[in-house]
């Protein structure tokens, strides 16, 4: 879609609405500000207080989280526990990582769902985890923990859960937003938004529409690596759109029908990093240092991703239990350009024996052009029985039945522009094996096109889970849940393959299938109306899958040979799994003035998906290596001080390593291996802790409020080779505040976000043999407009 079609969209929208809505909208009543809210939560498949859930379980709603500057990943794994995230330089390239359960290679790690719909899915090297952006959600729901019971596959660490706002039966109502503001070393970012929430048929039929547009500009500008000037300013902007529309049809009392769409398009110039120093394989000022967000690639490296989630979701009474049935359809379209220079010319141009020509070949720009495609088709069914109530039936259960068909699409295509003419401009063919030195792997057609690699891979994965929890009331204050769920998956994977790294044409097909159960316990006990404890032991696990091949080149059998491996390793990986122990405590205190939540942790992990690099030629493959624990502890606090101040606070210890010596890995320049046992899972930070605040007061007639949060994140191991730029990730530390003033129906706020400027270097991530550097973004200061009626 068009940016600036669907921003005017979005504030005709906003116009439109407003006038109406105005007059239609009843006034709010007062908020009781004596107390803290009660926080309700589904994160078991049920309408719940979250006190009450036997785990630990974050809800922050969809107004704290606009109120508290939290705008994507980055951001939310800043404000909690225990939770972080690895980036490979901008929205829709990280993974999250919980309770120290983190791995790039194999499946997710943590599950991501927009409402019932799961989005998880292998880690790519092309792509990251979707990313919705938080536009009308009533919350999000961070479940920390393996959630192999109700959730499946990839929720080892952890689920998260994005709960969209629902069409209103009753009332006519909507909101708008216009948003301005100017990022440091950047410039203006602007965004609007509308939703309209409209009752067709009081009662029992609805419509809710919302939109939203935005542009983010860029702060890293592009250099010319031979004069160090610059040639783009602000070349990672980015614009976006988002459409939600759902419907609600009540049939009767007991029966309603909810079709829902989800859709975002993100267009990026290109990534969120840059680079530290003109890079070592580019022919002029290598190694020289660049000034702060500069970078001197040769290929700008843009993002084109859009993300579609069509659902169908029927809940109906059956007197004894609820039923629930969501049928949906997850895409998600991601294409986008590296930067291919180093590890394809550099390389090549090591192979070539003529001078003239390796002094050519050698510079080229090249790309790499990686087209992602996933569709995801779904259908989960479940059954979850009446609350309990005090002198009924003892027994509350869920139990339920999910099928999945997900299939995945990369195609990878990296041309070396003006390989062919550099040979002839020479005089000499390309496919002489005397211009190249001995066992290059050079053969006739090995660069048609200039074409260095083509790679297509499909993924064709599908699982069946049937699944069920039950929880048996001793009596008020003492119940215990048992579940499991069982698991069969099937993997088909074909890959097409042809030009110089590819070895030449060939296409290799793979099958691999998998069964696994995943139980869990727990006991919760009411110590009193306030206080709650909890025991829960659970099971996670992601599944296996197959690898492209490896191609038999004297590079890459070099390279296996140092690490005691062979190529039929390199052929598939299987599942890894583990077991999580967790106690904690939730508590309601000072007659509801303050909530604080404790959490101790300990999990074994085994079999674990690993990335194994093979170096010289650049290629990798995935295996089971390594067994791994995790100790922790994390605390959140909220408390309402004075009526007027709200305080809240959070941290987190997490001790995640390697439980034993992984030789395969690979070994250091001291003969050891290079992770070890004690040495830290890659991307864990030891420590996390965050402290914010809200004041309201009076100006006037006016109602103002003013926010103050501070989020420190502890240091961390990147990397799991010594010596690597991204081994060693320093701690760093964030604070944004707002000021907001109330003119009855509309707010004007005023943030600022990174107020202190950091320009730290938080990850250095390796794209495509270049290790980059990743920031937070600049300071940004901004001023918003926002209504509700």
């Amino acid at each position: 879609m068009n940016f600036k079609l669907n921003l005017l969209a979005a504030a005709s929208l906003a116009a439109l609405a407003a006038p109406a809505l105005a007059q239609q909208a009843p006034a709010a009543p007062a908020a009781d500000r004596q107390v803290l809210e009660t926080v309700v939560v589904t994160s078991q498949k049920r309408v719940e207080d979250a006190r009450k859930v036997p785990l630990s379980v974050t809800a922050i709603g969809g107004e704290a989280l606009k109120e508290g500057q939290i705008l994507d990943f980055a951001d939310l794994t800043r404000n909690l526990p225990n939770v972080s995230f690895s980036s490979q330089g901008g929205a829709g390239l990280s993974t999250i990582e919980i309770r120290g359960v983190s791995s790039q290679a194999g499946s997710a790690t943590v599950g991501v769902y927009l409402d019932d719909v799961s989005l998880t899915t292998r880690n790519l090297y092309s792509q990251g985890t979707a990313e919705p952006r938080f536009f009308d959600l009533e919350r999000v729901e961070v479940l920390r923990g393996p959630q192999g019971t109700l959730y499946g596959a990839g929720s080892m660490g952890g689920t998260l859960r994005f709960i969209s706002k629902q069409p209103d039966l009753k009332r006519f109502s909507g909101d708008v937003l216009a948003e301005v503001s100017s990022t440091s070393h950047g410039g203006a970012n602007y965004m609007a938004q509308g939703v309209i929430n409209v009752p067709l048929q009081p009662g029992v039929a609805a419509l809710r529409i919302g939109v939203q547009a935005g542009h983010d500009a860029g702060y890293i500008d592009q250099v010319s690596p031979k004069t160090l000037q610059v040639i783009d300013k602000g070349i990672n902007d980015v614009d976006w759109t988002v459409l939600k529309l759902s419907a609600k049809f009540k049939f009767n009392e007991s029966w309603s029908l909810t079709p829902a769409l989800f859709y975002q398009h993100s267009k990026s110039k290109d990534i969120d990093a840059s680079y530290l120093a003109v890079g070592s394989y580019q022919e002029f000022n290598a190694d020289k240092p660049l000034a702060l967000f500069q970078t001197s690639k040769i290929m700008r490296e843009p993002g084109d991703d859009k993300l579609t989630v069509p659902s169908l979701t029927l809940n109906g009474d059956l007197g004894f239990a609820d039923f629930t049935a969501i049928a949906n359809t997850y895409q998600r379209k991601f294409n986008r350009t590296q930067d291919g220079t180093s590890i394809n010319s550099s390389y090549i141009g090591s192979l070539i024996s003529n001078p003239a020509v390796s002094s050519i070949v050698t510079y080229l720009p090249s790309a790499v052009y990686l087209d992602n495609k996933i569709d995801q088709r779904s259908l989960e069914l479940r059954l979850a029985s009446k609350d309990y109530q005090d002198g009924g039936v003892p027994i509350t259960w869920v139990a339920g039945l999910y099928s999945a068909s997900t299939k995945t699409d990369v195609a990878d295509n990296e041309p070396v522009f003006g390989i062919t003419q550099a040979f002839t401009k020479n005089g000499v063919n390309i496919y002489d094996p005397n211009q190249w030195v001995e066992d290059s792997g050079i053969y006739t057609g090995a660069f048609t096109g200039d074409n260095s690699y083509f790679s297509a891979r499909h993924y064709n994965t599908k699982q069946n889970s049937v699944f069920g929890e039950m929880t048996y009331h001793f009596g008020k204050t003492l119940r215990a849940t048992v579940g499991i769920r069982y698991l069969r998956s099937s993997e088909g994977f074909k890959r097409e393959g042809d030009f110089f790294f590819a070895g030449g044409p060939s296409t290799t097909g793979i099958d691999t299938k998998a069964n696994k159960s995943t139980p869990r316990f727990a006991l919760t006990w009411d110590v009193d109306a306030d206080t709650s404890l909890y025991a829960n032991v659970a099971d996670g696990f992601r599944l296996g899958g197959a690898n492209r091949p490896i191609p038999a080149i004297a590079a890459n059998i070099s390279d296996l040979a140092k690490l005691g491996m062979s190529f039929a390793q390199t052929a598939a990986f299987g599942p890894d799994s583990l077991r999580s122990y967790e106690v904690g405590s939730k508590s309601r205190l000072m007659g509801g003035k303050v909530m604080l939540n404790l959490a101790a942790y300990h999990i074994d992990w085994k079999n674990i998906q690993q990335d194994v690099y093979l170096p010289t030629a650049g290629f990798d493959f995935e295996t089971n290596v390594g067994k791994a624990t995790s100790d922790g502890l994390e605390f959140e606090l909220k408390a309402r001080v004075t009526p007027n101040f709200t305080l809240t606070s959070g941290g987190g210890y997490n001790k995640a390593v390697f439980a034993e010596d992984v030789p395969s890995l690979g070994t250091g320049d001291d003969g050891l291996p290079n992770v070890r046992k004690g040495d830290s899972i890659q991307g864990v930070p030891k420590y996390s802790f965050k402290l914010g605040g809200e004041y309201l007061f009076k100006l006037g007639e006016l109602d103002n409020v003013f926010r103050l949060n501070a989020q420190w994140t502890g240091a961390s191991h990147g990397s799991l080779v010594r010596g690597e730029p991204d081994y060693d990730r320093p701690a760093y530390m964030t604070v944004d505040a707002s000021w907001g003033i109330n003119f009855d129906k509309w707010d004007l706020n005023f943030s600022i976000k990174n107020a202190g400027n950091n320009h730290k270097v938080l990850q250095q991530p390796n794209i495509q043999s270049v290790r980059q550097a990743y920031y937070m973004k600049p300071r940004t200061i901004g001023v918003s407009l926002s209504g509700t009626f």
